[in-house]
C-alpha cells in the first residue's frame, strides 16, 4: 500500500507541475527568455516534480547548424527533463556516421536512455543494436517511424511523413494550384523524400523535386530563384523546413514570380509570414511536443515500464496552419514552443 501511495503522490506531482509550468509559460512574452523563463518559473526552488532517481537521458539528433526547428524540440525535452528529475544531455550532427558515433559515446557512458532521430536509418542501425544489447532503452523521434520498431525502439514520436506530404498535396488542390516544386534541402533524408512523394501522390497538378544545399542559404535562394525564372508556370513552392520558407520568399521576389510559398514546420517567422500573406500555409508537426513526450515517455518507462503507441508511432502531426490559425499560435511561436 505504501508503494502505491508513493506512486500516486509522484504522478500527482507530475500533473501539478505540468499545469503550473503551462500556466506560467503562457504568461511569458519576452522573446529573449522565452521557454527558459517559463521552465525555471515552473520549478519550485529548482526542484523536480518527482522524487524518482536522477536518470541520465541523452538525445542525439541529425540537426544541422542553425536549424531552429531543433531548438524547439530541445526546449520541450528540457522542460520535461526538469519536471521528471532527469539529467538531459543533448548533441547533434547532420552527418549520419558522426551521429551514430555520438550515440556510441553515450552507450559507453552508460546513460539510462537514448532518444534519437533516424533521418538516415541505415547508418544508425548498428548503434541502436548496441544500445539494445546493453539494455539501454531507445525512443526514436521526428524521423524514422518506419524503421523504429525494427531497430528495437520502444516507440516513435513524430508525424508520418507520407501522410503529411499527402496533406500538402490535398491543400494545394484546394488552392487551385497546377504546378509546384518541392525543395529538398538535405539529400539522403528519407523523411524529406517521403514528404515530397506524398505530396506528389495526392496533388492533381505536376510536382517536381528541387534539390538544394541546405547548409548554404545563398545557394538555396539562387536555386529556387533560377527555377522560378526558368518556369513561370510554377504557382507553388513547398519548402521542407521553416528556415527555408523565408529564403523561398526572397527567391520569389527576386524572380518576379507570383508563386505561393508554402512550408513544412512552424516558427515565429513563419507565423508572421502567414499573417502577412507572404506564405500560404504551413504544416506543423509540433516539435516541442516531440521533445517533451520523448523525455516524458522515457521517464514513464523507467518508472513504471509504460510504453505508449501499442507498437505504432505516436503522431504529433500533421496540422495545416493557415493565416487564421497563425494569429492564434503566434504568441507560442514567439516564446519558442511552436
Amino acid at each position: 500500500m505504501a508503494r502505491v501511495q508513493t506512486g500516486v503522490r509522484a504522478l500527482g506531482a507530475v500533473l501539478a507541475a505540468v499545469l503550473g509550468v503551462t500556466s506560467l509559460a503562457g504568461c511569458s512574452s519576452t522573446g529573449g527568455k522565452r521557454a527558459e523563463d517559463a521552465r525555471k518559473a515552473g520549478l519550485a526552488n529548482g526542484r523536480a516534480a518527482v522524487d524518482t532517481p536522477r536518470w541520465k537521458v541523452a538525445m542525439v539528433t541529425h540537426a544541422g547548424k542553425g536549424d531552429s526547428f531543433w531548438d524547439i524540440v530541445r526546449n520541450g525535452a528540457q522542460q520535461a527533463a526538469d519536471k521528471d528529475n532527469i539529467q538531459f544531455l543533448y548533441t547533434n550532427d547532420d552527418q549520419a556516421q558522426q551521429q551514430a558515433q555520438l550515440v556510441d559515446s553515450y552507450i559507453d557512458k552508460d546513460v539510462d536512455g537514448i532518444i534519437v532521430s533516424l533521418a538516415k536509418p541505415a547508418a544508425m542501425k548498428d548503434a541502436l543494436a548496441r544500445a539494445k544489447k546493453k539494455g539501454i532503452p531507445v525512443i526514436t523521434v521526428n524521423s524514422g517511424s518506419e524503421e523504429s520498431k525494427d531497430f528495437g525502439a520502444l516507440t516513435h514520436i513524430g508525424q508520418d511523413e507520407t501522410i503529411a506530404g499527402e496533406a500538402v498535396g490535398e491543400e494545394l488542390n484546394k488552392r487551385g494550384k497546377k504546378k509546384a516544386i518541392c525543395v529538398l534541402h538535405e539529400q539522403g533524408n528519407v523523411g524529406h523524400e517521403q514528404r515530397c512523394a506524398g505530396a506528389k501522390k495526392t496533388f492533381d497538378g505536376k510536382m517536381e523535386n528541387l534539390y538544394v544545399t541546405g547548409t548554404n542559404m545563398p545557394d538555396v535562394q539562387a536555386s529556387i530563384e533560377s527555377k522560378l525564372q526558368a518556369d513561370s508556370s510554377v504557382d507553388a513552392v513547398v519548402t521542407l523546413g521553416a528556415p527555408f520558407a523565408d529564403t523561398a520568399v526572397k527567391a520569389k521576389e527576386g524572380a518576379g514570380s507570383d508563386a505561393e510559398i508554402d512550408t513544412f514546420d512552424l516558427n515565429e517567422k513563419v507565423a508572421a509570414g502567414l499573417k502577412s500573406d507572404a506564405l500560404g500555409f504551413a504544416v506543423d508537426q509540433q516539435p516541442y511536443l516531440q521533445g517533451y513526450e520523448a523525455v516524458d515517455l522515457m521517464w514513464l518507462y523507467k518508472y513504471n515500464a509504460d510504453v505508449l503507441g501499442g507498437g505504432k508511432p505516436v503522431l504529433t502531426g500533421p496540422q495545416i496552419i493557415t493565416k487564421d490559425q497563425a494569429a492564434e499560435l503566434e504568441d507560442y511561436a514567439k516564446r519558442g514552443t511552436r
